[in-house]
């Protein structure tokens, strides 16, 4: 009886000394799990949680795509961390080289990727939208990029949106709305226009920030280098107190609108339209584009000076002239090739 029980107990033993063995195997496999940097490819993985995911299901699908081989350690490991009921909704890049620990203190940061979408300075509308409409990583709620259904989801019916928005570029988390997006964009343009337009230079001859946006639309339009903008807003100005038509091309052709092919002809500047500057004294009655910061500053600030005309030189630059005798000559000179 004696052998027997202590035949007993050295199973016993045994047993508990394999158990032992055992958990200090699977506790030393957990912890290399946790540690050990994932396999991930060099450019690192994308995850997208979805609203009512959870880590099992996501744990899952990192065990299907090759990124773990252990799911049930994640979802310890996430217990054991506090994290698993954490992990927020989003688009999160996971960097080659992390662990399984950090991709679940990632998840459950909310630091979610941010995709870029620029508005460009000079772009119409129109093709804001296009740019709008096309990006993959906004989620698109418009029936349409019309005029009228965009301004009526932004709560502005009947406010017409050329220039209305800010171009710079903005970051966004995926499954940003269109309508969110252009909001911000919108709100953007307000808000630097009415600080900008509380400081602005004396005695200008604009009685509105809208007008003062009309302006700088056309200001932005006229030139592509940077430093001619006051001096181009500086002609417009003092053309607009001596009571002179502003004659500038590019409210011509916005006028035109889908029958300008590219060249603007004599006879278009005689086509009477409300945003023909030729035919009509005063500012149009719309922007004709999206001015940028400054081209809104250069029409606030404008360069003190004496020319009331400019030319281009076919360089992107442009000859300004005090006087129509100068101006002509400038014309024949840089135009007419005279």
């Amino acid at each position: 009886m004696p052998q027997g029980r202590d035949l007993g107990f050295r199973i016993l033993g045994l047993l508990v000394l394999g158990a032992s063995f055992a958990a200090a195997w699977l506790i030393m496999d957990f912890q290399t799990f946790r540690s050990n940097p994932l396999p991930l490819p060099e450019g690192g993985a994308t995850l997208i949680v979805e609203p009512g995911d959870h880590l099992r299901g996501i744990a899952e699908e990192l065990r299907l795509r090759g990124i773990i081989d252990k799911p049930l350690y994640l979802l310890i490991l996430g217990r054991y961390l506090g994290l698993d009921a954490r992990i927020k909704t989003g688009e999160f890049h996971i960097e080659q080289g992390a662990t399984a620990q950090q991709l679940l203190e990632k998840l459950s940061s909310g630091r979610v990727v941010q995709h870029r979408l620029a508005l460009i300075e000079g772009e119409t509308f129109k093709l804001m939208m296009r740019r709008v409409m096309a990006n993959q990583a906004l989620r698109h709620t418009l029936a349409n990029p019309s005029e009228e259904t965009v301004m009526a989801a932004l709560g502005l019916a009947g406010e017409h949106p050329e220039g209305r928005f800010m171009p710079e570029t903005y970051a966004f988390p995926r499954g940003t709305t269109d309508v969110v997006f252009l909001r911000r964009a919108y709100d953007a343009m307000q808000s630097f226009l009415q600080q900008a337009w509380e400081k602005r230079a004396d005695d200008l001859p604009l009685r509105t920030p809208y007008e003062a946006l009309i302006l700088a639309s056309i200001v932005e339009k006229e030139t592509a280098v940077a430093s001619e903008r006051g001096q181009i807003a500086g002609v417009f100005i003092r053309r607009l107190r001596k009571g002179m038509k502003l004659q500038t091309d590019p409210t011509v052709i916005y006028g035109l609108g889908e029958h300008y092919d590219g060249d603007i002809r004599f006879r278009d500047l005689r086509s009477d339209t409300p945003y023909n500057t030729y035919t009509r004294f005063g500012l149009p009655p719309t922007p004709i584009a999206m001015p940028g910061k400054e081209a809104i500053l250069a029409v606030l600030h404008p360069q003190a000076g004496d020319a009331l005309y400019f030319v281009s030189r076919g360089d992107g630059s442009h000859q300004f002239s005090s006087t129509l005798a100068e101006h002509n000559q400038a014309v024949d000179k840089y135009q007419r090739k005279r």
